[in-house]
């Protein structure tokens, strides 16, 4: 990130001479303002229309695309002897960009996936749009649909289809069929540009809504994805059929074989030799065609940990180092040609040699909306410079910021813009230092600037890495300096000069592999990360500015008025119940089970959601980062049974929390026993934290030994929480009807207002007895959107329902926080804050 912002913000600054100067300005005053106004306008427009809950309608934005310039008209004609301002200016533009934002949503809108084909099995033929990604569970594709047939008849579906297919280890659930087939096998090779027919059950784009999570919905949205589709290979379905190789996606195709190419050669997926590092496969993959989920997750880990993440993918600084370079080469092979410079001079030849070669670059990564941002941004900056424009350089990095926003207003949404603009503007109002390193300086010279580059961008970015991320990496400045010059000169050009010379990939991959041991080392060092909770929008705002302000040309007094601005960010910490309270969260993790339970001082963690694929699970994607938000650290994490719907992220995150104790129902040879020795949940255990009673209802001892100790439901551990003053939680697990009925037998003390529904919501749990004897006045839902059992079942939803008990569940509410002092009260995270784009479940 640091050298792309730095090869956008000094080869292309069009006012910023070598010594750092400003080159005066041929603009009018008047002039600049408009224009300054016009970007304000343009930010500010996108802005508040990304704020939206509900799209207003096409009638009204069409009307504030035609009020706009009748604002600026009206004022010139009325206020004639007085200039228009640039406050008219943002006004009317303002007007125009949330008019035209609005449009584009409404029409995006209207081609949603109807409600009435989800969950139908639609025949479906289209053409393979991306290169597949595999997995262990099988692989992902993109379909462009041509035809959809539903029981003999044609019926409309979204443009974009994802498609998962699956049949390979811990296969997804929902690529299952009722009937009990196994899935077919899925196929060894299927390419882009192949045109198939095959049944799909198909879904809305359904994201899981935690605090500080990723906006799933928001990323297909950008992506142009309306519909999700799984292949179906059931005894009764159609076999999918390869109906043939087309023309349509020749770049997909190629950065395919470029892809398997690489495989073949570093890795064992082709059976090749291994001539190099198998691990450096995926890099090499990630840094040729933009294959990110080619790396392996423990190599993520420690790029993060370390902050060299934007090194190891196609990103703003890959295109912008490419396209500098690209203009050097270019630049000097013109220069060669008397006649070629006496057509075209030199500087404009290399500046549109290297956007055109940045952007056939940023077309063979993927064309990913990232490197879409930073083409377009790069051709703004670079037709001012060719048009003769010597602007200021705020107002060039405002035209280009908006440009961005115009061409793609969701950007707003997204960390990497606010990163990577950031950056750039830093890099601009640093001052000497941000001239390029050229040639004939000394290599002094060249290390100091990198190294003050470097630093600048650290101390400006942390805060909003923190804001953005709750975690920041420490050796991040070190790491940084020692990787960027290493993959952007010796890498990159080996893993490019592959495609004609293939042995270039062994080096690449040994240059890899000796950096990984590098930052291996660096990111074993103690306290090589800090992590922050996630500060409020003020907070934030106030640390980003402190940040920029640290590195500006300023005096030094001056300058350190930005450290009081930084420490809320630092400080910060998220409010805790009081003593003798208690809140629960339940995270939205899809079909499982996962609760955290906080005090005044203390966190417990009931069960840790499912294991989705070999590669991701909810502790990695979804509990980890929800505790780094909120800066919790686990005084235990309780296991209620075996089932790989709890226990599927337990590793991640006892990896994160090594000093939460364990508490389950495990077997003592399972795996998480032997990373964890910990306690088994017995009836009859009680403690205190806070003034806040913990007391677990069940397994009782001698249900380890009985023989329907082999059914793990049985073996759930049922936690019972009470506050000081009489309000009580259960955390049922899933047990079923078998063990609700002993409890209400033996007179356990069910009584709670709020209920972990046991089973979430299967047909087996959730008896009358049980109901009666808990009487709670909310009981929530843990399951997945449209899973195949099924959950929560009608039956049981009636159930609740004649009971008088109100049921929430996840799928509606995304994570819910109830709180033991506001006991008939539920925050529903996808109430907070709702916006137009994300899904609102039938």
């Amino acid at each position: 990130m640091t050298a792309g912002a730095k090869s956008l913000a000094v080869f292309y600054h069009p006012t910023m001479q070598a010594d750092g100067a400003d080159v005066p300005t041929h603009t009018t005053h008047q002039g600049y303002r408009w224009l300054l106004g016009a970007c304000w306008g343009v930010l500010l427009g996108s802005a508040l229309q990304l704020q939206q809950a509900a799209l207003s309608g096409m009638a009204v934005y069409v009307l504030a695309v035609l009020a706009g310039p009748a604002v600026c008209g009206v004022w010139r004609r009325v206020r004639r002897p007085v200039p228009m301002g640039p406050g008219v200016v943002v006004l009317g533009t303002a007007l125009v960009a949330w008019g035209l934002c609005g449009l584009r949503a409404t029409v995006f809108a209207a081609g949603v996936l109807p409600p009435a084909l989800e969950g139908r099995d639609v025949l479906v033929t289209g053409v393979v749009s991306r290169m597949p990604q595999r997995h262990p569970a099988g692989l992902r594709l993109r379909l462009v649909v041509e035809s959809a047939e539903l029981e003999g008849r044609a019926v409309q579906l979204p443009g974009l289809v994802d498609v998962g297919w699956y049949g390979g280890q811990l296969a997804n659930a929902e690529g299952a069929s009722e009937d009990g087939a196994r899935p077919a096998a899925v196929p060894d090779t299927l390419r882009a540009g192949e045109r198939w027919r095959m049944r799909l059950r198909l879904k809305a784009p359904h994201g899981l809504r935690n605090p500080g999570g990723f906006d799933y919905e928001l990323w297909l949205w950008e992506q142009g994805v309306q519909a999700l589709g799984t292949v179906r290979t059931g005894r009764y379905d159609p076999v999918p059929q390869r109906l043939g190789q087309t023309w349509q996606f020749p770049v997909e195709q190629l950065r395919q074989r470029v892809r398997d190419a690489v495989w073949q050669r570093l890795g064992t997926g082709q059976g090749g030799q291994m001539a190099a590092p198998e691990s450096a496969a995926g890099v090499v993959a990630a840094l040729l065609v933009g294959d990110q989920q080619a790396i392996e997750r423990a190599d993520w880990d420690v790029f993060r940990a370390t902050g060299v993440a934007h090194l190891m993918s196609i990103s703003g600084l890959h295109i912008t180092m490419f396209s500098w370079l690209a203009v050097v080469l270019v630049g000097w092979a013109w220069r060669r040609s008397q006649r070629l410079c006496q057509w075209m001079p030199a500087p404009v030849a290399a500046g549109l040699g290297g956007l055109a070669l940045a952007a056939l670059y940023a077309v063979f990564s993927g064309w990913g909306v990232p490197a879409q941002r930073t083409v377009l941004m790069l051709a703004v900056v670079l037709l001012l410079r060719l048009g003769g424009r010597r602007w200021p350089w705020p107002l060039v990095w405002l035209l280009a910021g908006a440009a961005v926003v115009a061409v793609d207003p969701w950007a707003l949404w997204q960390a990497g813009f606010w990163l990577s603009f950031v950056a750039v503007g830093v890099l601009y109002a640093g001052g000497p230092g941000t001239a390029p390193q050229l040639p004939g300086l000394q290599p002094g010279q060249r290390a100091l600037g990198l190294w003050r580059e470097q630093w600048l961008v650290t101390c400006a970015l942390t805060p909003l890495v923190l804001v953005l991320f709750g975690q920041v990496s420490l050796v991040g400045l070190l790491a940084n300096l020692l990787a960027i010059p290493w993959v952007t000169m010796v890498v990159t050009p080996l893993v490019m000069l592959g495609m004609a010379v293939p042995p270039a990939w062994d080096l690449a991959a040994w240059a890899l592999h000796g950096l990984m041991l590098v930052l291996q080392w660096l990111a074993a060092w103690p306290f090589a990360t800090v992590s922050v909770p996630s500060a409020p929008w003020w907070a934030a705002a106030a640390g980003v500015v402190g940040g920029v302000l640290l590195v500006l040309r300023l005096p030094w007094p001056v300058r350190l008025l930005g450290l009081p601005l930084v420490l809320p960010v630092l400080l910060w910490q998220v409010p805790r119940p009081p003593v003798g309270e208690f809140e629960l969260l339940a995270a939205d993790i899809g079909q499982g089970s996962a609760v955290l339970v906080r005090t005044a001082s203390h966190a417990l963690l009931y069960d840790a959601g499912p294991q989705y694929s070999v590669e991701s699970d909810a502790g990695h994607r979804v509990l980890v980062p929800l505790l780094r938000t909120l800066g919790e650290r686990l005084d235990t994490v309780v296991l209620s049974h075996r089932d790989l719907d709890h226990t599927g992220g337990a590793r991640a995150v006892l990896d994160m929390q090594a000093q939460a104790a364990l508490s389950s129902s495990l077997e003592p040879g399972h795996a998480l026993v032997q990373q964890r020795p910990g306690t088994r949940c017995e009836a009859g255990q009680r403690w205190q934290w806070d003034g806040v009673d913990f007391e677990v209802l069940h397994p009782q001892a001698a249900d380890y030994g009985a023989a329907g100790a082999k059914k793990s439901n049985a073996l759930s551990c049922v936690l019972r929480i009470g506050s000081a003053h009489g309000t009580h939680a259960l955390l049922a697990g899933d047990i079923e009807t078998a063990q609700e009925s002993r409890l209400v037998s033996t007179g356990a003390p069910l009584r709670a207002d709020w209920l972990l529904v046991p089973h979430h919501g299967s047909k087996t749990s959730s008896s009358d007895a049980f109901l009666a004897g808990v009487q709670p006045g909310v009981a929530l839902v843990q399951a997945g959107y449209r899973n195949r059992f099924g959950h929560p079942a009608p039956g049981v939803v009636q159930r609740y329902a004649t009971h008088g008990i109100r049921l929430v569940d996840t799928v509606h509410c995304g994570a819910a926080v109830w709180r033991s002092d506001q006991p008939a009260a539920v925050d529903c995270e996808r109430e907070r804050a709702p916006r137009y784009w994300q899904h609102t479940p039938p």
